[in-house]
């Protein structure tokens, strides 16, 4: 009888969310410091993490003048869907700061195109198209491509005549090395090119979840192929402990949040007057504003090596302090080992400066990225305009 039982719970759960696997490959940045080439390509390649976001400030100009997908190249959590009829595979990054799903097509004669897996259309008896091109700021650079419509497999998940981009032209570099093939946004459809629909909102209108909630967590462990799981349609209570702390989304554009402070060793330091953050799966490190940036690495007695990025003494990250971010008035914590990362040698501290203010400018802007969200388990509930965060198991 107590199987039984257990039997019935398990097919209840299965049928109220599904799971997507993600695993971890490794970064573009990683590959070109093998190549030895990561030294020129950020000599030249220069960006502004926040860059993605700049549509929302017309008189922005980002720096990043050759470059639009270099916001990517630190991404190493990727899951595999399907689309057509019979099904071709691609791997796609899960990415909370923007809307659409586009993959390379064979229409696509870039570099970065040829060395994917493309689309086509061709060989899938239930693919249509308006035609209706599309074009996605990625810095100052765009990617274009036209729009189609076919059945769509996430998760288990199959979205009949879902509309997804299928590219064109994706130029620069860093897409050429990325391990993913396409990016699968999960915002709101208002921040959605073209006015697509995008793959959460076609399961929802499909009624395929049993809740308008999606959640996230990260593995943390560096050498396991496990990179963790995008959960559709609920909350999976064993990938969490303790209370999940609730905040309202302040836009329903990007899941931007409020927060009251960000604390290092329990002692207010940045984020005084209050500041808000964009929570992005899509972004890989920290990043905070420039001259918050340059406090907190004066603070750690940070520097900077040959390429450019912040490093410190790996005898000293026991002595580091850990970073409190205070959301709804609550203290989320990370210890300093969250965010020092042991790369070839040295110990990296995963942050990145922004120039951008914040979307509402109420405040300065932070994005929490990966890093943060390995440490806490994150819950997208489109349902009530929230978001939620606990202590990932």
């Amino acid at each position: 009888m107590k199987l039984l039982i257990f039997a019935l719970v398990c097919i209840q759960l299965s049928q109220c969310f599904h799971k997507m696997p993600l695993y971890r490959g490794k970064s573009v940045r990683d590959i070109l410091k093998e190549r030895g080439e990561l030294k020129r390509f950020l000599e030249t390649h220069k960006y502004d993490p926040a860059s993605k976001y700049q549509h929302l400030f017309p008189g922005y100009q980002s720096e990043d003048a050759n470059e639009p997908l270099v916001n990517f190249m630190d991404n190493f959590y990727y899951g595999s869907i399907t689309i057509g009829n019979p099904p071709q595979s691609f791997t796609v990054l899960f990415d909370t700061g923007s809307s659409n799903l586009w993959i390379p097509s064979i229409f696509c004669g870039s570099p970065a195109c040829e060395n994917h897996p493309r689309y086509n259309p061709r060989q899938s008896s239930t693919f249509t198209t308006n035609r209706q091109s599309f074009s996605i700021a990625y810095g100052s650079g765009s990617l274009t491509g036209f729009f189609g419509f076919d059945t769509v497999n996430v998760a288990g998940i199959s979205i009949p005549q879902q509309e997804f981009g299928l590219s064109q032209n994706e130029p620069g570099t860093t897409f050429y090395y990325a391990k993913f093939d396409g990016i699968l946004g999960l915002s709101y459809p208002a921040l959605s090119a073209g006015g697509a629909t995008p793959v959460f909102d076609g399961m929802m209108q499909n009624n395929l979840v049993s809740s308008p909630v999606f959640s996230v967590y990260l593995g943390r462990q560096p050498n396991s192929q496990y990179g963790g799981e995008v959960t559709f349609g609920g909350i999976d209570n064993s990938l969490y402990t303790g209370e999940i702390v609730w905040v309202p989304v302040l836009q329903e554009l990007y899941w931007l949040i409020p927060m009251q402070g960000v604390l290092l060793n329990g002692q207010p330091i940045f984020c005084t007057q209050g500041c808000q953050a964009m929570v992005d799966t899509g972004t890989s490190l920290l990043t905070a504003p420039s001259e918050e940036l340059e406090q907190l690495m004066q603070y750690i007695g940070a520097y900077q090596n040959q390429y450019g990025e912040y490093t410190v003494n790996c005898n000293a990250v026991a002595n580091l302090p850990s970073m409190t971010f205070v959301i709804n008035g609550v203290d989320l914590t990370i210890p300093a080992s969250a965010y020092i990362q042991q790369s070839y040698g040295q110990c990296l501290v995963a942050f990145e400066p922004t120039y951008l203010p914040a979307p509402t400018r109420n405040g300065p802007f932070w994005i929490l990225g990966d890093v943060f969200l390995r440490e806490f388990y994150s819950i997208y509930d489109r349902g009530n305009n929230r978001m939620g965060f606990a202590k990932a198991a």
